[in-house]
């Protein structure tokens, strides 16, 4: 009698085991451009022109210009600032501004950010694990040593702005970088991390575009 007690305990036991798996996860949707609703503003003919070089380009409008749309002045003081810092001539190239751009964005967990960015180190790299090691961890990726002070600078000026001294300017004069350089490395890193908690702050979503793209190596 003992042993079928034990035997029904058993089979109760494993009865009451919590199903694992059953439930999946729900499929996100980046549906919204933003959480804050503004009324739609009168765009400029540059301002325009400028959506409809987007979608000729890369076949859509980046959601944070449309974010900016609400007001045109703002939206072409920020595309002007953006469009020097990233695309003027600089000793750092376009790769290596993104690349500041992802790292910034990954210490402020930046969603936006990190996603649009993320992609574009992805498309000028041709390495999709160099944009995913920086999205995680800068520090795990086999880095040289002009890359390494860069990026180590732009997570101090992030991190622990107060904290950067002499010192630091000079590990970047080290591996290769002049003046100007430190400038733009400054410029790049600051101007991100107020686009960071720009977009925290009113949770801007990227373009869906941006997840998929450039995940394969030569795409």
């Amino acid at each position: 009698m003992a042993k079928k007690s034990d035997d029904r305990g058993k089979k109760a036991g494993k009865a009451a085991k919590p199903a694992v798996g059953d439930a999946t996860p729900r499929r996100q949707r980046d549906s919204h451009i933003m959480a804050v609703t503004l009324p739609a503003g009168e765009l400029s003919e540059r301002s325009q022109a400028y959506f409809r070089k987007c979608e000729e380009k890369i076949g859509y409008v980046p959601n944070v210009l449309q974010a900016y749309a609400f007001d045109d002045a703002k939206l072409q003081a920020f595309s002007v600032f953006y469009n020097d810092l990233m695309l003027s001539p600089s000793g750092l190239s376009k790769l290596e501004r993104e690349m500041i751009a992802v790292v910034v964005s990954s210490i402020n967990r930046c969603f936006y950010c990190l996603t649009a960015h993320g992609a574009a180190v992805r498309q000028l790299s041709g390495d999709p694990v160099l944009g995913e090691l920086l999205v995680m961890n800068y520090r795990a990726a086999d880095l040289d040593a002009r890359h390494r002070a860069m990026l180590d600078f732009a997570a101090k000026l992030t991190e622990a702005p107060e904290k950067v001294v002499e010192a630091d300017r000079d590990a970047l004069r080290a591996a290769g970088f002049n003046d100007r350089d430190i400038w733009d490395i400054g410029a790049v890193a600051s101007f991100y991390n107020m686009s960071n908690r720009m977009a925290s702050a009113i949770d801007m979503r990227p373009n869906p575009e941006y997840h998929a793209s450039f995940r394969q190596g030569g795409d």
